[in-house]
């Protein structure tokens, strides 16, 4: 399975507004291994860039000027990610401005949605955290991985730690490149430890009334945040 993590660096919040893609950033996922094959590029708005967006990003206009077009990197792109599954955190904003800008070229490329499939891990972590702060920040802070190296966005910063939390969140796996392996290429495993068959069974502790109750709350309050998709709240299927 081929999967792209993508982010995209914008002059602004709003495709219908005019605002362009001024950064692409791509890592490659592998049967959920970061292969350190990407795609970076920065582009050319033909804009001013909103002050907002540059306190997000710090990506200047003066930086772009010499910078080429989506049209003149599209087919490098596109290639990039044909076939694959794009995989991006908050993916209705990524997608809405690269396919405002599929449309503003002639030919007809059509949409990304024609060339790949997509995942939203925004859409995603709602669903595995409801009632609870899913920017990829708090995602960094819930699976305790190591951001602290950013201090402003940008695309392909943020796609490579958008991977390691897209690993987490779906499985664990993110030590999977290939200084994790020994010199012959096969996977360093750790010593396996077995408890003695004969060991005391685990105490349990069952929840009085007030803890009970406590839990039965913080439910109730999960449940009204996620407009009623509290999971644990649902029967099983």
């Amino acid at each position: 399975m081929r999967q792209i993590v993508l982010d995209t660096e914008t002059t602004g919040l709003e495709p219908s507004q005019g605002h362009r893609i001024i950064e692409i950033g791509c890592v490659e996922l592998v049967d959920r291994r970061l292969t350190g094959n990407h795609f970076h590029q920065y582009l050319q708005p033909d804009r001013e860039i909103d002050e907002g967006a540059i306190e997000v990003h710090g990506i200047s206009n003066e930086f772009l000027a010499d910078k080429p077009r989506f049209g003149d990197v599209v087919g490098d792109f596109l290639d990039f990610v044909r076939g694959a599954e794009l995989v991006i955190h908050n993916a209705p904003f990524d997608v809405g401005f690269i396919n405002h800008e599929l449309a503003r070229l002639d030919g007809d490329l059509g949409r990304i949605e024609d060339y790949c499939g997509v995942l939203d891990t925004l859409t995603l972590a709602r669903q595995m955290h409801p009632g609870q702060k899913n920017s990829l920040d708090a995602l960094c802070r819930r699976y305790d991985i190591d951001n602290a190296h950013r201090e402003l966005h940008g695309a392909l910063l943020d796609s490579e730690i958008l991977a390691d939390v897209y690993l987490m969140m779906t499985g664990g796996q993110t030590a999977l490149l290939l200084d994790s392996e020994g010199e012959g290429g096969e996977q360093m495993v750790g010593e396996i430890r077995r408890l003695p068959a004969g060991r005391p069974a685990l105490r349990v502790i069952l929840a009085d009334e007030n803890e009970q109750a406590a839990h039965e709350a913080r439910l109730a309050a999960i449940d009204k945040a996620s407009g009623g998709q509290c999971l644990w709240r649902k029967p099983p299927e």
